[in-house]
């Protein structure tokens, strides 16, 4: 088997856990997919022969190319945090590494109080909390991806840690998983009646709609950037959607036949879609793990 082959295998057997990491650290899952794929652009021009483990590899490129990210964007600097006392604080949650059920649960789960807090911390701070509470990733790696030393990267988990518990925020991922699936159901069940003003309802008044180059082929506009477009676009339509797990995480297909064609990727904050992705490209809708949920009853 040719070693890019190789390679491949060996990167989907670790995609839904990136999609988890990078998705915790970004908050928009369009951003996560964009920085799982920039590590599979490393990995197959990278020499990995030295490499022992992959998958802790693998993790340490996606929270680089996340913190680039999360550094690029205008709205974040990185201000100092004045009290610097190392505070050993209780973690937020109980590490998950090894354990890829609750790594998906914490990643489908974005709680709106926790994505709030999470957009306040500096890019550093955010990705030590993140990589060490959520998913128990050593200081000394954490300190490598940052430029300083484990002490400091501690003391970064540990600003974020205070700030998160300062406000009485603990994340419920299995509340927040059915919060979001009646969020998505909500939207395909107003899109499937016509009712514009119920598609209103959830969707966040400067929603983000984004189709990839299939999807523009199939009539979804590049981008779109208002809640009235958006309805008006699904309006009467998505008939064959159907909320689906994946890779993890809850969204919807539209799959006649049964069989997955287009994947829509939401980012919902406080019950509201903020963010909407359609991906059409057959490559990358093969390479998705989907799992067609069914139609929740009207009085669940």
């Amino acid at each position: 088997m040719p070693d890019h082959d190789f390679l491949g295998e060996q990167f989907e057997a670790h995609r839904g856990h990136l999609r988890a990491v990078a998705y915790r650290m970004l908050g928009s899952q369009g951003e996560a997919e964009d920085a799982v794929q920039e590590a599979w652009l490393r990995l197959s021009r990278s020499d990995t022969t030295e490499v022992e483990n992959l998958g802790g590899w693998l993790t340490t490129v996606v929270a680089r190319v996340c913190l680039d990210m999360l550094r690029s964007r205008k709205s974040r600097r990185e201000d100092p945090f004045e009290d610097d006392t190392d505070v050993d604080a209780a973690t937020l949650s109980e590490p998950t590494a090894g354990d890829p059920e609750r790594e998906a649960l914490l990643a489908d789960s974005v709680g709106p109080a926790l994505l709030v807090i999470l957009d306040t911390l500096a890019p550093a701070e955010r990705l030590a909390f993140v990589l060490h509470d959520m998913f128990a990733v050593p200081f000394d790696d954490i300190a490598q991806i940052v430029g300083r030393s484990p002490a400091a990267a501690r003391q970064l988990a540990s600003r974020g840690r205070r700030r998160v518990q300062g406000l009485g925020v603990t994340p419920d991922p299995a509340a927040d998983r059915a919060r979001r699936r009646t969020v998505v159901e909500a939207f395909f069940a107003a899109a499937r009646d016509g009712n514009f003003e119920a598609l209103l309802a959830v969707l966040d008044p400067d929603v983000v709609m984004r189709g990839d180059g299939k999807a523009v082929e199939l009539g979804v506009d590049a981008e779109t950037r208002n809640a009235v477009g958006v309805a008006n676009f699904f309006k009467g339509r998505a008939a064959a959607a159907r909320a689906a797990v994946v890779d993890g995480i809850i969204n919807a297909v539209w799959a006649p036949g049964g069989k997955p064609r287009v994947v829509f990727q939401f980012t919902i904050v406080d019950g509201k879609i903020v963010e909407l992705d359609l991906i059409a490209n057959p490559e990358r809708v093969q390479q998705m793990d989907v799992e067609i949920l069914p139609i929740l009853d009207k009085d669940q």
